[in-house]
């Protein structure tokens, strides 16, 4: 019996398109189990690559620095130690003032958790139907201190575990510090190699505009963040909320974490209300610090970034979530300024702009 020829052409079809789709699915899974396995290296490694990662932020951050020693001449070790030295009395100057805030609010640990203790204390009573699951809340955060007097609820670190450890703290501050000043010092060399890998690769331009797109962005949302604490700083002044500076300094920092920073600092602020004013006065510090910030978030940092500046809040939130799942506070601090340096470089490959809002 003959077979029909025409069917012949119609199996071999079939079984090509079969085995494009077998080809796609394992080129997918491959992609997928890379993920997976560079995600597991960056948590494995977090204490040897997080230092560098933030040393190569800061020295992109530091560019316009740099490139002004350039101009002006300097040889390239001396403007990279230059440069590195102004981080280091920066960051030692942040210390220096930060010290009588931190030591205020350590002192206000003990109240912090009295008022915590008490609210509970009053759930406890309007929750009587779900008495095991507050009773579950109760342990974790305020365990029974009944058998001791005036015993700490919450273990804070004593001078023994800082005294462990500081080896390896002072191991990643050395690592960063030794990062920051080679990155300094032969950042163009090392762009330069990256633009000769491949021909359809990033350019020596492209790479160098995204170091500037990062600087812009980063100091003007400093600046930004710097005026916001300032004025929250004030408008709690004016309430009368005791520890006013703090929650300015508070204020600043955290809104370098977009979305989930003020988030806590809300949240923290409604404890503060509550332990400072009664009645509904104890919502009127989250409710200025709400307004504020989304004034500032709504207008102010829109004006001054630039429209194509900014980025997806989509990939925002998507990147801070990784990177504090992975690194924690560093990974916070690095997620966006590596997003915008990535977003940059990628633009510079093509027309698309596919990232801005």
């Amino acid at each position: 019996m003959l077979r029909n020829p025409a069917a012949v052409p119609r199996v071999v079809m079939q079984n090509g398109d079969h085995n494009m789709t077998r080809s796609a699915r394992g080129h997918w899974a491959l992609i997928i189990l890379t993920l997976i396995a560079v995600i597991a290296a960056l948590d494995l490694s977090q204490a040897l690559l997080a230092p560098f990662v933030l040393a190569f932020v800061c020295a992109v951050v530091l560019s316009p620095v740099s490139a002004f020693w350039k101009r002006l001449g300097v040889p390239p070790a001396m403007g990279a130690l230059m440069s590195f030295a102004s981080v280091l009395a920066l960051i030692a100057a942040l210390f220096f003032l930060a010290e009588p805030v931190v030591e205020q609010a350590y002192a206000q640990i003990p109240s912090i958790k009295y008022e915590l203790r008490e609210g509970l204390s009053h759930l406890r009573q309007v929750f009587r139907g779900i008495s095991d699951v507050t009773k579950e809340v109760q342990d974790t955060i305020a365990p029974d201190t009944s058998g001791s007097d005036g015993a700490q609820s919450v273990a804070l670190p004593s001078l023994g575990d800082a005294l462990f450890a500081a080896p390896s703290l002072i191991a990643q501050i050395l690592l960063f510090a030794g990062a920051l000043f080679f990155i300094l010092l032969s950042r163009d060399e090392v762009y330069a190699g990256l633009a000769k890998l491949h021909p359809e690769g990033p350019s020596l331009d492209c790479l160098h505009d995204a170091d500037a797109r990062v600087s812009r962005y980063f100091l003007t949302i400093t600046l930004i963040n710097t005026c916001f604490g300032a004025i929250v700083a004030g408008a709690f002044a004016a309430m009368g909320l005791p520890g006013a500076l703090l929650w300015g300094v508070v204020a600043a920092l955290m809104n370098f974490i977009l979305y989930i920073g003020p988030a806590m600092v809300a949240v923290s602020l409604l404890i503060a209300g509550i332990m400072a004013f009664d009645g509904a006065a104890s919502l009127l510090p989250p409710l200025t610090f709400v307004a504020l910030n989304t004034l500032e978030g709504q207008f102010v940092t829109p004006t001054l970034v630039g429209r194509h500046m900014q980025v997806n809040p989509l990939l925002v939130f998507l990147s801070l979530c990784f990177w504090l799942w992975l690194w924690g506070p560093v990974g916070g601090f690095i997620a966006i300024p590596l997003l915008v340096w990535g977003l940059a470089v990628f633009r510079g490959l093509g027309p698309e702009t596919p990232y801005t809002s």
